[in-house]
């Protein structure tokens, strides 16, 4: 059997339709696609439904056995919505066993969904969907104040915008115009970081699962504070050495303050991925495959880290008042090679642990990307 997948990255069909996916079947999407057209007119994915209805009924007047199924996401568009998807298909496949699918997408962003579902089955084809429009100046201007009205969009284009102005604004008010210039820059440095690996969306789900486990008297809530406690220490800590050796150079101050805190936030990983691999087990009944590749991702990011500090002093001939002493190079040698090949073999073992698994195990996704990283988590505390 042949599908016809149809995405909805941004769950438009959830949104303001009220469906739920995935939708399967040439009736429940004709329906779902007239409930998005009376909802919302103008939503480029009712044609997409329309045109994969139209597709489905291609291939079965040519006597093949196909089937129409609608996908959808989340509107907080990134990882998060991305496991939706995968997730939703992976249950259409054990429903609707198919050898092969044709993906039709309304645009280029629900085509970076592509290498998710041709990892599942074989894709014999995209197909695109283009809506004809007027080309005239009006009509572009009314299409763009259109998409501003969409609040991923907005959020994207006009807040950078809305606080450039209001930095700049309350500098010159205040005749201190080059401190907003240096605000403005660590402020717009800090969004464009959150909003390139979406940090943004982690925090906010992570704030939700915490809420939840507060709740339910989850155990792992109160890992996470360690964890915060421990991150917080380190920066005190470092601090409190990097104002209290006025006499030495900047550089060797701020490497100070880095070797000090290192030791408080590694700890503070560890208790974060300790607490995350005790709620799995009080879940599930047993610890995560993921936790011993996490604690020893976090053991040789800690070894090159210090490496990476301890070289910098060598190479400007400093002497830091750390735990290591003084930094020699069968030393910084010693830290980087052992610490590249913890992170390397770790890494290697997850791979290798994902290839001996035919498929995803109750309570963990295909790729385990939830419960690896301690510094990308998207998961709850």
């Amino acid at each position: 059997m042949r599908l016809v997948v149809c995405v909805d990255r941004d769950d438009d069909l959830g949104r303001k339709a009220g469906v739920v996916g995935p939708v399967v079947g040439r009736a429940s999407v004709l329906d779902a696609a007239m409930k998005l057209g009376t909802a919302d007119p103008e939503d480029a994915d009712t044609n997409a439904m329309f045109a994969a209805l139209h597709l489905l009924d291609q291939l079965r007047e040519a006597g093949e056995e196909a089937e129409v199924v609608i996908l959808t996401g989340s509107p907080k568009v990134g990882v998060l919505s991305d496991r939706k998807v995968a997730d939703q298909f992976d249950r259409v496949l054990r429903e609707h066993p198919a050898s092969s699918a044709h993906l039709v997408s309304d645009g280029a962003e629900d085509e970076y969904l592509f290498p998710i579902l041709a990892s599942r089955i074989r894709i014999d084809g995209v197909r695109r969907v283009f809506i004809r429009q007027s080309a005239s100046l009006e009509s572009t201007y009314y299409t763009v104040v259109r998409a501003l009205k969409d609040p991923k969009l907005r959020a994207k284009t006009v807040l950078p915008f809305a606080i450039v102005l209001l930095i700049l604004g309350i500098a010159a008010a205040s005749g201190v115009i080059w401190w907003g210039v240096i605000g403005l820059s660590i402020l717009l440095g800090i969004y464009l970081i959150f909003w390139t690996f979406d940090i943004d969306e982690a925090v906010i789900e992570s704030i939700r699962a915490a809420s939840t486990d507060i709740r339910q008297g989850a155990v792992a809530i109160g890992f996470g504070l360690v964890s915060i406690a421990l991150v917080g220490v380190g920066f005190l800590t470092g601090y409190n050495l990097y104002v209290g050796h006025p006499s030495d150079t900047p550089l060797d101050r701020v490497l100070l303050f880095a070797a000090t805190g290192l030791i408080w936030w590694l700890f503070g990983a560890e208790a974060w991925e300790s607490g995350r691999a005790i709620r799995q087990y009080l879940m599930r009944g047993r610890l995560p495959r993921s936790y011993p590749v996490a604690t020893i991702s976090i053991i040789g990011i800690g070894f090159v880290s210090f490496g990476i500090v301890e070289s910098i002093a060598y190479l400007e001939g400093l002497v830091l008042r750390g735990y290591l002493g003084t930094a020699t190079l069968p030393l910084i040698v010693t830290l980087i090679v052992v610490g590249l090949a913890l992170v390397i073999g770790a890494g290697a073992f997850y791979q290798y642990r994902k290839v001996r698994v035919a498929g995803p195990t109750s309570g963990e996704s295909p790729d385990g990307a939830e419960e690896l990283s301690p510094t990308g988590d998207h998961g709850a505390l």
